[in-house]
């Protein structure tokens, strides 16, 4: 087949972007070396499940198969929706994400920048482990000690408050408490993993903006807050869509082990509603499309996060 004069001049560009992309990977190839497993457990543990999701649209059977099994619609969207103990753990899971979002996106910067001043280097590097290691400890020991911790009759925090004259507080089995002991403990699970990248940013921040704005007798608040803050912002944002957009999505391991029958109105989240409903009826499409609405409904909310900070700071988002 002919080529046409146009293409001809059109192959030395590709060419030349085609050897630049070779000699980049050549040029770094450990990095690239160091992204293939995420990337092959991304493509394998992601995507490639996510072929199953034709099952939230049929009556699924494992005798009929995927391509034999009746084709329904939106059939198992509607009983959802319709369902109120769906649609309670949908509630429950957006209030208690956002209230996760609300006060605790804050306190990994506050601690960032309270770690950031203290000119102690020992002090220092032990705070920021003691604030790291709760985070790499399993929910399932976590919910042990907060069981513990917290409980009305023998918890040393209500052995403090009854000590101090308060009333004892019934923190997992009062539904309305519950939520709220949900976002505490996470928050102080993560706060100081959730620090790390803060630091991060802080440390790339020239020391001689800190110099000259002392010299023009700035205070460390004004310092904080017209050379740290602005530097921290990007990060601050990224992290900010990342969390909206996760939303949906995180907390399954925390409610899992530390809810239980008393706290099922305002404790049961989507993630928990699947695995309950799967142990009675095992359903596989309608469970299928709980997940769906779910992925769905995140990606909503990080498209709608990210353009909203757009337009709120000038085009500056995730993408």
């Amino acid at each position: 087949m002919a080529i046409t004069a146009q293409e001809q001049l059109s192959f030395p560009g590709r060419s030349r972007r085609v050897h630049k992309i070779i000699r980049d990977i050549k040029m770094n190839k450990g990095l690239y070396l160091m992204i293939l497993p995420p990337l092959v457990y991304l493509f394998v543990f992601q995507y490639i499940p996510m072929y199953g999701v034709i099952m939230a649209f049929q009556d699924f059977s494992f005798r009929l198969g995927y391509f034999g099994s009746d084709w329904v619609g939106l059939k198992h969207f509607e009983w959802l929706l319709n369902n109120p103990a769906f649609m309670n753990a949908f509630f429950n899971t957006l209030k208690i994400n956002f209230l996760r979002v609300v006060v605790g996106f804050p306190m990994p910067i506050i601690l960032a920048l309270m770690i950031n001043e203290v000119r102690h280097r020992r002090y220092k590097r032990t705070v920021q482990t003691l604030s790291y290691l709760p985070y790499f400890i399993s929910w399932v020991v976590l919910a042990g000690i907060f069981h513990n911790l917290l409980a009305r009759d023998y918890g040393a925090v209500n052995g403090v408050l009854a000590g101090l004259g308060l009333s004892r507080i019934d923190f997992l089995q009062d539904p309305a408490v519950f939520p709220w002991t949900l976002v505490l403990t996470e928050i102080w699970r993560t706060v100081g993993w959730g620090s790390i990248i803060y630091l991060a940013t802080i440390a790339t921040i020239s020391t001689t903006l800190y110099e000259a704005a002392e010299v023009d007798g700035a205070s460390r608040f004004q310092q904080i807050r017209y050379i740290t803050l602005p530097a921290l912002r990007p990060t601050m944002i990224v992290i900010l869509i990342i969390n909206i957009g996760n939303v949906l999505r995180v907390g399954f391991d925390q409610v899992f082990n530390l809810y239980n029958p008393l706290v099922y109105e305002t404790g049961d989240i989507i993630q928990t509603y699947i695995v309950r409903s799967f142990s009675v009826n095992p359903n596989f499409s309608r469970l299928t499309a709980a997940g769906f609405l779910q992925s769905l409904l995140g990606m909503l909310l990080l498209l709608g996060a990210n353009e909203l900070i757009k337009r709120i700071r000038d085009g500056e988002g995730l993408y």
